[in-house]
């Protein structure tokens, strides 16, 4: 291995080592506690090795995103997979977006709630999050309806979904009817 090989795999883990922690920190203790001097102080290097990597807690929030995304986007793909019929798809992707969310509410605040530098929507758009999006309409697509733009019911599935998630984390929703807000999701938009 050369020395330029070398240095290049230590600055790579050194780039993960520093989303891990910054990620851990945000799940731990919200995104507020995220600060350049105390990933510093996690990782146990200076503050300039930090910024030799990112910019500032902008381009960390954003690399969190990329790196959530690619999760969300396996997670909601092995759960559409294993499910059978295209109605028991919808549901496994919806049981999994929320899950997810859920599960990692930093990350998703990442993604969708705080400024990571990242454009959606637009021919820039990170690959990661094309791909999430993609994961998503592979099996929206399939229900959407004839003469429905799919990429269209997509963002509208999306959009519902991401309401459900954001309401049910912040208490404004019973948790009791988590199932059944999915089924009337489900039974309402997709064209089964």
């Amino acid at each position: 291995m050369s020395v330029t090989e070398r240095k290049q795999r230590e600055r790579a883990e050194r780039e993960r080592l520093i989303v891990a922690t910054a990620r851990d920190l945000a799940e731990r203790q919200g995104w507020d506690a995220v600060t350049t001097r105390r990933l510093a102080e996690r990782i146990e290097y200076s503050q300039p090795v930090l910024y030799s990597h990112f910019r500032g807690k902008r381009e960390i929030i954003g690399a969190v995103a990329l790196q959530g995304a690619t999760e969300m986007a396996a997670e909601i793909r092995a759960a559409t997979e294993a499910a059978g019929d295209p109605r028991a798809r919808v549901t496994a992707l919806a049981r999994a977006y929320l899950d997810f969310a859920a599960r990692n509410p930093a990350v998703y605040d990442a993604l969708f709630q705080l400024d990571g530098g990242l454009a959606y929507a637009r021919e820039d758009t990170p690959a990661p999050l094309k791909d999430a999006f993609a994961a998503l309409l592979e099996t929206l697509g399939e229900v959407a309806g004839d003469g429905v733009d799919k990429g269209l019911f997509t963002e509208v599935f999306w959009s519902s979904l991401h309401g459900l998630a954001t309401l049910t984390r912040t208490g404004r929703l019973l948790p009791e009817l988590a199932e059944a807000r999915v089924e009337l999701l489900v039974d309402r938009l997709a064209v089964l």
